[in-house]
């Protein structure tokens, strides 16, 4: 076998592959022999089959796999030979359209090779981790809102209007045409207006309603509605509001406490108190590393695979411009071609992720098993019901695995960054640390 370089230039890279005929019929022959004993032929007894009788009836099928075997084992070998390691799939030809069996097999390779990636020195560099303290105010308005998502209704006064947010009792039927239709019935049913629990424009006009009073509803029921005989039709309701209540926030106190699993007031407080600095705390992180990315934007350069930065322009085109036509749902669109804004970008996320997975390779990060069948149980929890069919999915998957196994990598890099660098912690406020986390969606 014979490896010829034919191309370097840059990052790129170019070998003729030549396999002699007499080195694949000798290996042609070393597996139908391995193989041999095993093999039952009628007028022969197992394992006294000729070699040229095997060979005519299985040589062509077993010279295809000793083919495949013999550019896996020269690609291969010329990578740990040589060091280098491709950006993408190398691309792989035959040589010639007319090869026929005993003649050499050429075969020409291309590739973008990754680049040397410089190793910044991660001691040096200097970060600062913004600190919010959960104070009385943050604690206070956190259980504020526990108080709202726990409130009560109570009765208005006689002929009140019912308004968005207030609470509706009604009884109701609902018909097509003139005939009721089934599961379109309901007794003191409570309906907060505004909830959007119902078919659309159904709630909006029992806004003004008043308790004792009768209202048909008219509405149109969605096209994707779950009931085959309802899907598009019109309807209506026939409605008698029985009651109007306005919405009371429940008391901060022992019983609400109690309704979120803590022991008293107290001890919520305390657990309130260590989910927001949770909070703040992912959010610190994020400014913080995307701090990080930006130093290592401009400490570091190197050469990028140019195939790499095309397809992630790409990527980036592509998902902009779904994100700004959100009513395409499928690909069926023309080529959308990357801008000079997207192919910065993608420069900046291409050297950065080769940066990160260098930094990551030679600090032997890696991700667990368990860390990936949290990651996929997370992700599986969005399709309730068909957890185990997302679960195979995702084993049969391997693109899929290495998107989600992706980013806890870089996470899990970033933080070994961390440890490394020179932090100082700043406290702020809970407004300050918002206006840097809005300037990072701002970028």
């Amino acid at each position: 076998m014979q490896v010829t370089e034919t191309l370097n230039d840059g990052l790129k890279r170019g070998y003729t592959i030549t396999v002699s005929a007499a080195e694949l019929d000798e290996k042609v022959n070393e597996k139908l022999a391995e193989a041999r004993p095993q093999i039952e032929m009628k007028g022969f007894r197992k394992g006294k089959v000729p070699m040229p009788l095997l060979k005519k009836q299985f040589g062509q099928r077993v010279m295809g796999e000793v083919m495949q075997e013999t550019i896996d084992g020269a690609m291969n070998a010329h990578f740990e030979e040589t060091g280098n390691r491709p950006a993408l799939q190398p691309e792989v030809k035959m040589v010639g359209e007319d090869w026929k069996e005993g003649d050499d097999v050429v075969v020409e390779m291309t590739y973008e090779a990754l680049p040397d990636i410089p190793q910044p020195d991660l001691k040096s560099l200097k970060l600062e981790k913004l600190v919010v303290k959960a104070g009385d105010a943050e604690i206070d308005e956190a259980l504020g809102k526990l108080a709202e998502s726990a409130q009560n209704f109570e009765d208005r006064r006689k002929g009140s209007k019912a308004k968005d947010g207030d609470q509706v009792v009604i009884d109701f039927v609902g018909k097509l045409g003139e005939e009721p239709f089934e599961g379109g019935a309901a007794e003191d049913y409570p309906l907060v207006l505004g909830s959007q629990s119902f078919i659309p424009g159904f709630e909006d006009q029992l806004v003004g309603a008043k308790a004792g009073e009768e209202v048909t509803v008219t509405v149109t029921f969605p096209e994707n509605y779950g009931a085959e005989k309802l899907k598009g039709q019109e309807a209506t309701f026939d409605v008698t509001v029985k009651a109007v209540k306005a919405p009371k926030p429940a008391e901060i106190d022992d019983e609400l406490a109690k309704q979120f699993g803590a022991e008293d007031l107290d001890a919520l407080k305390k657990t309130v108190a260590e989910r927001l600095e949770g909070e703040f705390g992912g959010a610190a992180r994020a400014v913080m590393k995307r701090a990080l990315l930006d130093v290592l934007d401009e400490k570091v350069s190197f050469d990028l695979p140019p195939s790499l930065v095309e397809a992630e322009a790409k990527q980036i085109a592509h998902q902009l411009w779904h994100e700004e036509h959100p009513e395409v749902h499928d690909h069926n669109h023309g080529e959308i071609e990357p801008t000079e804004e997207h192919q910065k970008l993608a420069e900046r996320r291409v050297k950065l992720g080769l940066l990160l997975a260098e930094i990551g390779r030679k600090a032997e990060v890696s991700v667990s098993d368990n860390e990936m069948t949290q990651a996929v149980m997370a992700q599986a929890r969005q399709y309730p019901g068909q957890e185990q069919q997302f679960f195979e999915f995702v084993r049969q998957n391997q693109a899929l695995q290495q998107q989600i196994r992706a980013p806890i990598f870089e996470d899990k890099v970033v933080d070994y960054i961390f440890e490394l660098a020179d932090v100082t912690e700043k406290e702020v406020s809970k407004a300050d640390l918002e206006k840097a986390v809005e300037k990072l969606e701002e970028e």
